[in-house]
């Protein structure tokens, strides 16, 4: 009985440990990247960006608002396309091939709604919005060596059944800065393939470090590069720049 105790108490004290050890390496993360405080008083993000497509530079503009609203702009051969719009009620996009602006279904809103409160970060506050950090250990990427982390975040409906929600973040163990994410596909054609983003460069924004290179693709495969030539903060927004274009 005595031994039983004292591995469950062992196990508890490394579990302990553990997530002391998470909580330390986010401490130092937003320590690196300019400070709770700055993090927690951003109310808006604009950045302006750029993707080579078939050797075509395709100009960008993102908006992400602390209050949920956010907008992808895509301007492609004169024409303006909007996607992954929200304007505090209605997720909206439009259709590539028609050019109409289309609302997501209802699954796709609920799930997208989940994850306003996300907003600068996933991390800041993360157990009041009721998300588990949790090191796995070390792994190396791309030759760095980094701290993984695994995020729960609150579950998403996949075909109206709640689905485990769950994001792997890479940290420099150097600069404590995230280098990589990863999180399961739980739907569509890539379904049960693994989603990566990388991320890289990062610089200072009035007092904030900030990553000016991405790429977004699926895990083994050669990711969509951005890059990142602007970013405002605080930015000043036309909220009809959001809205569902009503009678299109």
């Amino acid at each position: 009985m005595k031994t039983k105790l004292l591995v469950f108490a062992l196990a508890l004290v490394a579990g302990v440990a553990q997530a002391q050890t998470a909580d330390e390496i986010l401490a130092k993360y937003f320590e690196n990247t300019g400070g709770v405080d700055k993090w927690n008083s951003l109310n808006g993000i604009k950045m302006v960006a750029k993707v080579n497509q078939g050797g075509m530079e395709i100009p960008l503009e993102i908006v992400q608002l602390k209050d949920g609203r956010q907008m992808t702009k895509i301007t492609f051969q004169g024409k303006v396309i909007m996607q992954g719009v929200y304007d505090g009620t209605t997720l909206w996009s439009h259709n590539f091939m028609t050019m109409k602006a289309e609302k997501s279904d209802a699954e796709s809103t609920e799930n997208f709604k989940k994850e306003i409160g996300e907003f600068p970060d996933a991390f800041l506050n993360y157990k009041g919005k009721g998300y588990k950090a949790e090191l796995l250990g070390k792994e190396t990427v791309d030759g760095t060596e980094t701290y993984k982390i695994k995020l729960v975040k609150k579950p998403i409906l996949v075909d109206g059944k709640e689905t485990e929600n769950v994001v792997f973040y890479y940290f420099d163990a150097e600069n404590f800065v995230p280098l990589m994410t990863e999180t399961e596909i739980k739907s569509g054609p890539a379904k049960g393939m693994v989603s990566q983003s990388k991320m890289s460069d990062y610089q200072e924004v009035s007092g904030l470090m900030m990553p000016f290179s991405m790429s977004q693709g699926v895990k083994g495969q050669p990711g969509q590069p951005l890059t990142i030539t602007a970013i405002e903060l605080n930015p000043a927004v036309d909220a009809a720049a959001f809205k569902f274009p009503e009678g299109q």
